[in-house]
């Protein structure tokens, strides 16, 4: 079993960034694989981006790659989604998420974070 909690959302000015945090336990934490979600009001949970248990391989939706950066630290527990350039339609709220299996783009994942709020005014 992993729990997952997710921190570090809140109020942004489009252009400006922000930096989420998620600190897992309940699991050694560098045998998992963690991915990053969103979901807008009225719209289907999107897929944002992964990293493999190592921290050697990420992956990234088009909608965000080259603005955001998914980093881990193994000593400390947690994955982070950097975000930068941010537009107002990256308002949703933000979930981590954590697989044993490394597929890259895959929204099959075993364990949940509960969510923060990311909105991000224009």
């Amino acid at each position: 079993q992993v729990q997952l909690v997710e921190s570090g959302g809140g109020l942004v000015q489009a252009g400006g960034s922000l930096r989420l945090s998620c600190a897992a336990s309940g699991r050694t934490f560098n045998t998992i694989n963690m991915g990053w979600f969103r979901q807008a009001p009225g719209k289907e949970r999107e897929f944002v981006g992964d990293i493999s248990w190592s921290g050697s391989s990420t992956f990234y939706a088009d909608s965000v790659k080259g603005r955001f950066t998914i980093s881990r630290d193994n000593a400390k527990n947690t994955v982070y989604l950097q975000m930068s350039s941010l537009k107002p339609e990256d308002t949703a709220v933000y979930y981590c998420a954590a697989t044993n299996w490394y597929r890259p783009g895959t929204n099959n994942y075993e364990y949940w974070g509960q969510g923060t709020q990311v909105t991000v005014s224009s």
